[in-house]
C-alpha cells in the first residue's frame, strides 16, 4: 500500500467516473485508454490521489447491480495501477468491489455509506492494511443535515471500522456535502468542519466540486460551477479539510496552495 498523504499539506484527489449516471458529464470516461489518459492528466496537474468509481450516488439515481459495477471496473483496475504512481482510491459501497480493487493494489476504499451498506468493507480494508474513507450516513449516503448528526453517524462508522480491525490512523472522515440536502445544511457542514475535526480527531476529506448548492447560490449549471467550487474549497481548507476531492485538479490545487500560504502566515491579534 502506498502512503496516502503528507498531512503537512492539503492533498488533492482527482475524480474519474465510469458511470454514465454521474451528475457531471465532464468526469465520465469509459474505455481503458481514455481512463488511463485522464488519470495521467490528473497526476500531471498535481493530483495526489486518483479516486475512481463506477456507480453514481447522485440523488434519484438507482444504485447499479453488483454485476454491472464489477463489469465496468474489472478490466481497468490493474492497467490503471501500472499507469500512475500515486495512491488509488475505489469509490464503492460493496465489499466485493473493494476487495477486487485492493487485490489490484489500490490503496484506499472510499465508502459513501459509511459502512452502513456493507460492513464487510471494513474487514477487507483491515486485511489489506488499506486506508478507509467513511462518509456521514445514517440510512443513505449524505443524510447528515447538521454537524451533530454528522458527528454521530461518523462516530458509529468509526466504531464499526475499529471492530473489524481497521487502524485508527487509517480512517478518514467525510461530512457528506450534497446528496439532495438543503443549501443551509451544506453551508453549515462546511463552516463547521473544524468542530468535526476536533471532535473525531480524524483527517477530513470533503467533496464540494460542482455540487448543487453552488449552482443554487449562483444560478448556474453544473458546467459553470468551477469558480464557486473553488470558493467553497478555500473555506473548507480554512476550516481544516485535509483532502479535497475534485473534478478540476489544476485550478483547485493552485487555489489551495495559495490559501495554505496565507493561512500559515502570522496574524495580528488585537
Amino acid at each position: 500500500m502506498k502512503s496516502l498523504v503528507n498531512l503537512n499539506r492539503v492533498a488533492i484527489a482527482g475524480v474519474i467516473n465510469l458511470s454514465e449516471e454521474s451528475f457531471y458529464k465532464g468526469s465520465i470516461f469509459h474505455s481503458e485508454n481514455s481512463i488511463i489518459k485522464k488519470a495521467k492528466e490528473l497526476v500531471s496537474e498535481g493530483a495526489d490521489i486518483i479516486d475512481i468509481g463506477a456507480a453514481s450516488t447522485a440523488p434519484g439515481t438507482p444504485y447499479i447491480p453488483l454485476k454491472e459495477e464489477v463489469r465496468r471496473l474489472k478490466d481497468v483496475l490493474k492497467p490503471l495501477r501500472k499507469a500512475v504512481d500515486v495512491p488509488l482510491s475505489i469509490d464503492t459501497q460493496r465489499s466485493a468491489v473493494a476487495e477486487m480493487a485492493l487485490a489490484a493494489e489500490f490503496d484506499v476504499v472510499n465508502d459513501v455509506s459509511g459502512l452502513k451498506s456493507d460492513e464487510r468493507i471494513a474487514d477487507v480494508v483491515s486485511q489489506y492494511g488499506a486506508t478507509l474513507v467513511v462518509m456521514a450516513c445514517n440510512k443513505k449516503p449524505g443524510d447528515a443535515y447538521t454537524i451533530s448528526q454528522a458527528l454521530h453517524y461518523l462516530s458509529k462508522s468509526i466504531e464499526i471500522a475499529k471492530r473489524y480491525g481497521v487502524k485508527e490512523q487509517d480512517i478518514i472522515v467525510d461530512p457528506g456535502i450534497g446528496f439532495g440536502k438543503p443549501i443551509s445544511a451544506d453551508l453549515s457542514l462546511i463552516n463547521n468542519l473544524d468542530y468535526l475535526k476536533r471532535s473525531l480527531k480524524k483527517p477530513i476529506l470533503i467533496g464540494v466540486s460542482r455540487k448543487r448548492f453552488i449552482g443554487e447560490i449562483l444560478g448556474v449549471s453544473v458546467e459553470d460551477r468551477l469558480y464557486g467550487s473553488i470558493g467553497a474549497t478555500i473555506i473548507a481548507v480554512a476550516r481544516g479539510a485535509n483532502f479535497i476531492r475534485t473534478h478540476d485538479v489544476k485550478p483547485t490545487l493552485q487555489a489551495v496552495r495559495v490559501a495554505e500560504a496565507i493561512l500559515s502566515s502570522g496574524r495580528c491579534i488585537s
